[in-house]
């Protein structure tokens, strides 16, 4: 079964108060999981790996066999397509995280860039991951 994430990742200041929002739907369109939650100060490109992150973490409880992210932070998708060089060594080992993760997957996978307003759902989550300050495990 394919299953369609998205993610986001928000910073109010940069760096700032940070928070994850991911959404997996099937192939209709189906909301299957919602997560939501507090990172606490980070940068924007830093919360995007975080959010990535949690989905990949996630996404074994979908039963997915193929897993397409969608995400608008053109820099981590490009980073993690090959097109540009992490050089932020915190995002170097978010990326290295990122790879760790998939090596051991079982599922198929591909990421998307999207505009953000294709990623609607995933920002409200983020956002409201920042407002509850209720803190996820990453």
């Amino acid at each position: 079964m394919t299953v369609l994430a998205f993610t986001d990742g928000a910073a109010r200041g940069n760096p700032g108060e940070s928070g994850i929002g991911v959404i997996f739907k099937d192939e209709k369109g189906t909301i299957l999981t919602k997560i939501s939650g507090y990172i606490g100060k980070a940068t924007n490109n830093v919360a995007e790996y975080q959010a990535l992150i949690v989905c990949l973490k996630n996404a074994p409880g979908t039963m997915c066999s193929r897993l397409v992210v969608h995400s608008d932070s053109e820099l981590m998708v490009r980073q993690l397509l090959g097109e540009y060089k992490v050089k932020d060594p915190t995002l170097k080992l978010m990326f290295q995280k990122v790879h760790r993760l998939l090596a051991k997957a079982s599922f198929e996978f591909e990421i998307k860039h999207v505009g953000r307003e294709l990623n609607k759902e995933a920002d409200q989550l983020a956002n409201l991951g920042i407002d509850s300050r209720k803190p996820i495990r990453i």
